[in-house]
């Protein structure tokens, strides 16, 4: 079997599943890794056999498109062999030459499955044998080495890598369900967006603009962060829900106690989106709520939050530090260095950490607040972020007769 190089995925808890339920996943895997690879523009051939899965074509541009899908650990480019010792240590000590020095410490980690003739360990020591042949000097250390080749001998052939690329991990987009998230201009709900999207959740976004409310770059970045994260999701589209909630904000600041105004927002947003998910047929709502991180968040103010609707509300990063929050945005490329002014100008001066339902149904009951509602979600627009660009879609009707 002639060597080339080739991209090898690594699949984790997808293996922890039933057979039907890891063939589906799988099913599902393969399609988001096609359409990756597409959008990227690539030739490619793949291979799937269980507990791999091999890609052939150009072997770095690959690795960089597939390491962005969900659902798969690691990636490596991987030289793809004969699977006898002989045929594995030359292919092996293709690789050493450029990295393995005399004096430094080295390891092999050897795997074999459905070969016959020789043991993982026998594969191990006759592979470093070759490398050794090759290159003299190194210093065996199985505990702590500076640089290790990985090798399998499976029935399908030979594989030989040394790098392991870290991938997304998590579960192959669209195996979990589809939900509603709120997605604001701010660092924490496009955060919790992706960690949904990397469970497996297909997301429609649902944004509430305030209109004068808010700063005027707060549009513009909601916006653009639902585009970067159409990023994550190769060749399917991730609509967003433009909802104008100026005329809700006014009705608060007429009507109402300002103290609690958070919580009107926040209820009165978990209602927009829950009209939304009952119309696309979405499961859930996703908001980026972090456990005592602002007034409206503590335990006693997400009570009456998540008593305006019934749609379950999942909030993945209840327990994360904001460096954690930030660290993550940084990474998945919604955080923004200089995003503009995006304040919003109907927050209080002192905002009520503490509530009771009673309260706040006593004092929503001060507005009309199924028909501001109502027209809310009748006057929204919707956008569609498609692999890195936005458009809007032209309206439709979304509130069922």
């Amino acid at each position: 079997m002639m060597e080339k190089r080739t991209v090898m995925l690594r699949i984790g808890e997808l293996w922890l599943k039933s057979e039907p339920v890891k063939k589906q996943f799988m099913k599902t895997l393969l399609r988001n890794v096609r359409a990756a690879l597409d959008v990227a523009g690539l030739s490619y051939e793949i291979e799937e056999f269980r507990g791999r899965v091999l890609i052939h074509g150009d072997a770095g541009q690959i690795a960089a498109a597939v390491s962005r899908v969900f659902g798969i650990v690691d990636v490596s480019i991987c030289t793809t062999c004969g699977n006898t010792p002989e045929e594995i240590g030359k292919a092996a000590v293709s690789l050493a030459k450029e990295k393995l020095k005399p004096g430094m410490r080295f390891a092999v980690r050897a795997k074999r499955q459905f070969v016959k003739g020789f043991t993982s360990q026998q594969l191990a020591a006759a592979v470093a044998d070759a490398v050794w042949n090759e290159i003299p000097g190194f210093v065996v250390d199985l505990d702590n080495p500076e640089y290790e080749i990985f090798v399998e001998a499976r029935e399908y052939g030979g594989i030989v890598y040394d790098d392991r690329i870290p991938a997304q991990g998590g579960l192959p987009l669209g195996t979990a369900g589809r939900s509603a998230v709120l997605l604001s201009a701010g660092i924490d709900s496009p955060v919790a967006a992706w960690l949904m999207m990397r469970r497996g959740v297909v997301l429609s976004g649902v944004f509430a603009d305030a209109g004068r409310w808010a700063g005027p770059a707060t549009r513009g970045l909601a916006l653009d962060n639902a585009r970067i994260l159409s990023t994550w999701s190769p060749g399917r589209a991730f609509p967003l829900w433009v909802v104008p909630v100026e005329k809700f904000l006014d009705a608060v600041y007429a009507s109402c106690d300002t103290h609690y105004t958070c919580l009107f927002c926040k209820r009165f947003m978990m209602r927009v989106a829950d009209k939304i998910a009952a119309n696309n047929r979405l499961e859930g709502i996703v908001s980026g709520e972090n456990l005592g991180q602002v007034a409206s968040q503590t335990l006693q103010n997400m009570k009456v939050i998540t008593a305006s609707v019934e749609t379950p509300i999942l909030r993945p990063l209840l327990t994360y530090d904001k460096e954690e929050i930030v660290g993550i945005a940084r990474k998945i490329g919604t955080y923004h260095e200089s995003p503009g002014d995006t304040t919003c100008h109907a927050v209080p001066k002192k905002p009520a950490t503490r509530s009771d339902s009673e309260k706040i149904c006593s004092e929503e009951g001060r507005m009309d607040l199924e028909a501001l509602l109502d027209e809310a979600v009748a006057s929204a627009e919707l956008w569609i972020a498609k692999d890195g660009e936005i458009y809007q879609k032209e309206r439709r009707e979304l509130v069922a007769d």
